[in-house]
């Protein structure tokens, strides 16, 4: 008896505090305190909403209290069938139905209310993810951007007296990112590749000077850079022809002769594959050594018109060592904005090939064999320049053979030969260079070379030769086929009577 009085008094005390407490949870619910007013004005983080959500259950959880539940129907049901007891008991003031019913309907609505507020910290969440995940990949774009600008300025050539020597590569190189990755505390990354084409404005013209005169002729290129070896291996085929008439006599008139006539035709086929080294000794000298192995194969017609035509055909082949050679290529000063770089070389010919003189001769001083060598020692000085005038390179240069003289003291036939001079010769060339891309290249340009006559000392009288004039124009291309390694080939076309008809040159370089 005494405890069903005691259950009611409670639950007539609960429905007031019931009261109470939704309100007071309705308020915090809906009502935010100046605090949580100022937290809302400011962008929530994934954690701040979690931390929300928490406070909000625990809300929940102190309307939802053993309390409040005094208040529902199911547990006033309850409280009416303990009340029935056989002992009669004074029944305490019901209280009004309305009041019960009214915190059902706040427990509701703050239910309500929290299921929209959780999806709603739900979308911001995810909205706040998305965010953060754009935000990191524009800060990784930001970094990759930053560390390739870091690389291009590391690895781009700078204005020093080596810069001569730092032109012979093509473009930022795969060792040349990773060096300049390792002075910015950096690593090479594999996706982080340079443009293929242009992007903003154009480089110096320094920068891509060396792919420009890739294709010149041999010598007119840029230095070596120092301690860099390069080996040059080429083959050339050349072609020469020539015909001749003499006549010995006089000629009474137009198309009647009274003397000897002389024709002859001259087929000439030479290839030479030659070995080059060259290695740079400092960024402006480099040093470089050449040995060519030739095969030479001649045809010559005679003709020959006196009491009766003689006909003589002679057809000779020689393969052997030709005249090695050894040279020093030195870059005079510092290339600068619209000036030429002058570079200064010297040139040693030995006479390792087999001379003119040394072939076996028949009793009439016909020659039965052919030289591979010119018999000579020879010096030759030279200067060259490469002038950058964007969007080429004009080359050129000049220089000097001297041919040293010697005696031969020899009987060829029976004719004694003793001392001879041969002529010394001057050359001069001029061309330009043009990249196309980064990989293709071609070049033109014209050499001249004039040779001085030979002295020669027959028995007791001296005779000396005409001067010759060889002029040929000059067409070359290079492919680079990697870093290391290109293709170049280049074209030679005579241009006087004494120059060889077409000459063809490959060469493929490779870098150490």
């Amino acid at each position: 008896m005494t405890t069903s009085i005691f259950h009611s008094v409670a639950v007539l005390a609960a429905i007031p505090l019931t009261i109470l407490t939704s309100k007071t949870a309705w308020s915090a619910t809906t009502e935010p305190s100046e605090k949580d007013a100022t937290r809302s004005a400011e962008p929530m983080t994934a954690e701040d909403a979690e931390a929300e959500t928490a406070r909000i259950i625990a809300r929940l959880r102190v309307v939802q209290s053993p309390v409040v539940r005094a208040a529902t129907p199911e547990h006033r049901e309850s409280q009416n069938s303990a009340k029935l007891s056989p002992e009669p008991v004074q029944s305490p003031p019901v209280p009004s139905p309305q009041t019960p019913v009214i915190a059902v309907q706040e427990t509701g609505k703050i239910s309500v209310a929290l299921q929209a507020i959780q999806a709603e910290l739900s979308e911001q969440k995810q909205l706040i993810a998305n965010q953060n995940a754009l935000i990191q990949s524009q800060n990784d774009k930001i970094k990759q951007l930053e560390l390739h600008n870091q690389l291009v300025r590391a690895a781009a050539p700078i204005e020093t007296a080596s810069m001569l020597a730092q032109l012979r590569g093509t473009g930022i190189q795969r060792s040349q990112i990773e060096t300049a990755a390792t002075q910015v505390g950096s690593t090479a990354d594999d996706e982080l590749t340079l443009p293929e084409g242009p992007v903003g404005e154009a480089p110096p013209a320094a920068n891509n000077i060396e792919q420009k005169v890739e294709a010149v002729p041999e010598g007119q290129g840029v230095l070596t850079p120092q301690g860099q070896f390069v080996l040059d291996p080429s083959i050339e085929y050349t072609r020469s022809s020539t015909n001749r008439l003499v006549f010995r006599g006089i000629e009474l008139i137009p198309g009647i002769q009274v003397g000897a006539i002389e024709a002859s035709d001259a087929d000439r086929d030479t290839v030479i594959g030659t070995f080059a080294m060259r290695y740079g000794l400092t960024n402006r000298l480099e040093i470089e050594g050449r040995v060519p192995l030739l095969f030479r194969k001649d045809r010559i017609q005679v003709v020959q018109q006196r009491d009766e035509q003689i006909t003589r055909e002679i057809g000779l082949e020689e393969t052997g060592i030709g005249d090695a050679e050894i040279s020093l290529r030195y870059q005079l000063n510092r290339p600068k904005p619209q000036n030429p770089i002058w570079v200064a070389g010297l040139r040693v010919k030995t006479d390792t090939g087999t001379s003119p003189f040394e072939i076996p001769f028949d009793e009439f001083g016909v020659a039965t064999g052919l030289a591979t060598g010119s018999g000579f020692w020879g010096v030759q000085p030279s200067i060259s320049f490469l002038l950058p005038s964007d969007p080429v390179v004009i080359y050129g240069g000049t220089g000097y053979l001297w041919n040293i003289e010697r005696n031969i003291d020899r009987v060829i036939g029976d004719v004694f030969v003793g001392k001879v001079d041969p002529g010394d010769a001057i050359n001069a060339s001029v061309g330009f260079g043009f990249a196309l891309n980064p990989r293709f290249s071609f070049s033109l340009g014209y050499r001249h070379n004039y040779i001085f006559s030979t002295k020669t000392q027959l028995g007791d009288t001296l005779q000396e030769s005409n001067d010759i004039q060889v002029g040929s124009l000059n067409f070359g291309m290079s492919y680079r086929l990697s870093q290391k390694q290109s293709l170049n080939l280049g074209f030679q076309f005579g241009v006087t009577e004494d120059a060889p008809d077409v000459s063809i040159v490959a060469r493929i370089p490779l870098r150490f």
